[in-house]
């Protein structure tokens, strides 16, 4: 500091006998030495993401005890299957976010990747079998075991997908949103283009696959039928029931039934324990399907989860996009409360029931809109929050004028 001041001052000293020529630099290298901005966070994201955080600790640790707010054995959708969704949610506002503005196509696309790859690693690593039994302290992956889908891995297939749409559409997109009502879905077409060839791709698969007679054998040490090779039959197509869906019978041909997760939560639905919704010995008539293993986090139902990160990217545009809190909310709110009553029309009325462990559309709607209404009510808290602060900071200054 000492040595600029004098510098300072034997400019000044110099001023006075010359004329003193100014070069100001070319503005690009103003903006290269200018320190980067620093984005403002959406603290009603961050406080929808806390609650997701937190209701998936309480559900974790209690959902054994309250199995009503655990996972639904099959139909239905207690507690804790909006947490997945509400994730899915976060990660698609936060695309919108995080690719506001790309200067460079590559090194953003490269960010995706890598950041795919850390999930995929780490959701093998956690949810692939590594961990036998932390308390013995005994590790080691059994290839032959080894659980290749989990929850990290849904979320990883999701966000690589969004991030690539937003990534390779964004300089098409206008800045400014053009007057109407549906302008910001014109805006986002290929968005919901990609949402569309989802959905039907999804529902023609689930209704169209033909899913034939299955066998496996009991790996439960603890079951009577240890080590038998017992046959489910099916020869059905379009099912929806635990042991003749189609999401099941991919995630068998394609990741092999060995990799498949052990402990669906179907185990303790009424057909298997009479102790439903809570576990239980197996009844003496439950079918032999109740023993086999099931993947909740499967290949069809995470194409089908990209859906979730889709609706969450479009809220996160309309946070861009529309500047007035009441612009966001309308449209926020209407398309909320749009989703939750189209998906619980659709399960009701027995067109497609809601299912976690099979994704399923009214699914997808449900958890959408309340993630949607959720997420709406923290920002007109968060919003009132501000206009309080204002307010008390208004009244501060005025009140230090007067004395």
């Amino acid at each position: 500091m000492a040595d600029i001041k004098a510098a300072a001052a034997a400019d000044e000293e110099q001023d006075h006998h010359h004329h003193r020529v100014i070069v100001t630099e070319p503005l690009e290298e103003q903006e290269k030495k200018q320190p980067p901005h620093k984005s403002k966070r959406v603290s009603s994201l961050d406080v929808f993401r806390g609650l997701t955080v937190a209701l998936m600790i309480l559900v974790d640790d209690a959902g054994g005890e309250w199995p009503m707010i655990g996972h639904a054995p099959w139909n239905g959708c207690n507690l804790a299957d909006f947490v997945m969704p509400f994730f899915l949610f976060i990660v698609g506002m936060s695309i919108a976010l995080a690719f506001k503005r790309i200067r460079n196509h590559m090194i953003a696309t490269k960010k995706v990747i890598l950041r795919t790859l850390k999930l995929l690693f780490w959701g093998l690593l956690l949810q692939g079998g590594f961990s036998h039994d932390p308390d013995k302290l005994t590790y080691g992956v059994d290839m032959k075991k080894i659980r290749w889908c989990g929850i990290l891995q849904r979320i990883a297939l999701a966000y690589f997908v969004v991030a690539l749409i937003e990534i390779s559409t964004k300089t098409a997109q206008a800045k400014d949103l053009l007057p109407g009502r549906f302008s910001i879905f014109k805006l986002y077409c290929w968005h919901w283009l990609v949402g569309a060839c989802v959905l039907i791709v999804y529902l023609a698969l689930i209704y169209g696959v033909y899913v034939p007679d299955w066998h496996f054998t009991v790996d439960n040490i603890d079951s009577a039928d240890y080590g038998k090779i017992l046959t489910v039959n099916c020869g059905v197509r379009g099912k929806l029931d635990p042991p003749c869906n189609t999401v099941g019978y991919i995630d068998r041909e394609v990741l092999g039934i060995n990799h498949m997760y052990a402990h669906p939560a179907w185990k303790r639905s009424k057909a298997c324990t009479k102790h439903s919704p809570y576990e239980g010995p197996f009844r003496n008539d439950a079918p032999s399907w109740c023993l086999a293993p099931f993947e909740p986090e499967g290949i069809l139902s995470s194409i089908s989860a990209i859906l979730s990160t889709i609706i969450g990217v479009h809220y996160g545009h309309v946070l861009i996009h529309m500047q007035s809190h009441a612009s966001r909310l309308r449209h926020w709110v209407a398309m909320g409360l749009a989703l939750l009553m189209l998906g619980i029309t659709l399960h009701f009325t027995n067109a497609i029931p809601l299912n976690k462990q099979l994704y399923t559309f009214s699914y997808v709607c449900v958890t959408s809109g309340a993630a949607a209404l959720v997420f709406s009510a923290f920002y007109v808290l968060r919003a009132l929050w501000n206009m309080e602060d204002q307010r008390l900071t208004a009244l501060e200054s005025s009140g230090g004028a007067r004395i």
